[in-house]
Formats: C-alpha cells, structure tokens, sequence
C-alpha cells in the first residue's frame, strides 16, 4: 500500500490517521509462514514543525514451532514503527537514520513488514520461560519432570567428589 504524503509536506494538512490491515501470510521466516493472521497497523503520520514522522504499531500474530520444546505456539507482538520521513537526505550516513520518501510516496506496507522482520526474536519461544525438553529423555520438561541425573563434565568430578566426601 502506497499513501501520497504530498498534503503533509506542502503543508496542507497535519497529520494522516492509520488504520491499516496487511496480509503476510505469504511472507516467509526462517523457512516458514508464521503469520496467522493479517497484521494491523494502527497510528498515524504528523508534520509538526516541517518534520514529518510516521508513529504507529504494528499487531502481529505469530505462529511456529518453538526452539526449545517444539511445541507449535502462537504469540501476539506489538511492533514499534517509527520513523522520520524526508524528501532528501542531506548526506549518505543518514541513511539509517530517516526514510527516503521519494516522490512523496511511502510503502508504508514495505516498511511495516522490514520493521517486523528486525523486531521478531532470532528464537521463538513458546512462553519466555519455556524450559525446553530433557536431552536424555525427550520429556517436555514445561509438561512434567524427569528422572534424568545430570550428567556432569569430565573436567569438574574431582570437584563434585570432593564435595560428596
């Protein structure tokens, strides 16, 4: 989706409200569709004082298999999407500071789903506490517990000896 910002640069209006619904769910990660639902967007774009900025939120429901335990899971993330939007940039290194609005046209769908993919975690985890499985046994130790003795490293028995004595 591509909104014409040439109303908020040429100073004819202050700001443009959001409320947008994207669809990802033809986007991949790490091998995946994730997206179980489409992504809301809400916020707004304001020029205050000649300085157009973009703040919204983006509401992502996110569905995979979790890194520790391998359950599938689905978490609900609220992405940050701000940004500072310039016509021009007055030298190369603000690049990573401002977004070029070339045109006075903005993919604001583009941009939300780049500030999806920087803020999604390189884990997913199905709870922040999840405790994985059991490397002996397999036991999904978030559903019960096991039996399994430690084992431990070759190089810390003299210590655990001395411990035990």
């Amino acid at each position: 989706m591509v909104i014409s910002l040439e109303r908020l640069f040429s100073g004819e209006c202050s700001e443009i409200l959001l409320a947008e619904t994207f669809d990802f769910s033809k986007e991949p990660v790490q091998g995946g569709f994730p997206f179980a639902a489409p992504v809301k967007l809400t916020g707004k774009i304001e020029a205050k004082a000649q300085v157009v900025s973009l703040n919204a939120e983006a509401e992502v429901r996110y569905q995979g298999q979790c890194d520790r335990c391998a359950r599938e899971a689905e978490r609900l993330y609220r992405v940050p999407v701000r940004h500072i939007l310039v016509e021009e940039l007055q030298n190369e290194d603000d690049e990573d500071a401002f977004i070029l609005v070339e045109n006075r046209q903005l993919d604001l769908r583009r941009l939300t789903l780049e500030d999806i993919y920087l803020f999604l975690p390189s884990k997913f985890l199905c709870t922040d506490d999840c405790k994985g499985i059991c490397p002996q046994c397999g036991t999904n130790l978030n559903e019960a517990s096991c039996n399994c003795k430690k084992e431990v490293d070759p190089r810390l028995e003299a210590l655990l000896s001395m411990l035990e004595d």
